[in-house]
């Protein structure tokens, strides 16, 4: 274990809970995904595929981290993690929130062209994410860097009044 918190700059305990908690997520997406694949097969069948998708998730986001490591400047690399998960957790949530709200405003792909329902359903599920994504960041304790995110991000779109 002290050779597992080295790695991860681990110094606080409560700090495991961010490479715990991105496993538990990582396993839970391997499994779900397998389930994509296999509709009605056995549960072994499922168990094998999920044990193969989250070796080869597992090498992606280790590869993520490591070359966005420099790039975002974080102090620690469960940090990382905790970024991961916030955005995980942003992009399913945003999905969930905007679905109802589409549906209360009456917008339905029966009384509007495809096209446009689509345009109104993007724009929607961003606008809630861009709030999710600093709200989120801010209870995973990453405030600062999801807030300084958010302004390039709205600096691009062509809100300069967001600039320091």
């Amino acid at each position: 274990m002290k050779i597992f918190k080295e790695r991860w700059n681990i110094s606080n305990n409560w700090q495991l809970i961010f490479p715990f908690l991105g496993i538990a997520v990582l396993l839970y997406s391997s499994f779900k995904l397998s389930k994509v694949f296999l509709k009605d097969a056995h549960i072994s069948f499922h168990l094998i595929l999920s044990i193969i998708f989250y070796f080869v998730l597992l090498k992606f986001a280790l590869f993520l981290i490591k070359k966005l490591e420099n790039k975002w400047k974080v102090k620690f690399k469960w940090e990382m993690i905790s970024i991961f998960l916030v955005f995980a957790i942003t992009g399913t949530s945003s999905i969930y929130i905007s679905r109802p709200i589409i549906k209360i405003i009456g917008i339905t792909k029966e009384n509007l062209n495809p096209v446009v329902y689509w345009v109104l359903y993007i724009i929607i599920g961003f606008i809630f994410y861009q709030i999710l994504l600093v709200t989120i960041g801010w209870v995973f304790g990453q405030f600062k860097f999801f807030w300084n995110f958010e302004k390039r991000m709205l600096i691009k779109l062509g809100f300069k009044r967001f600039k320091d």
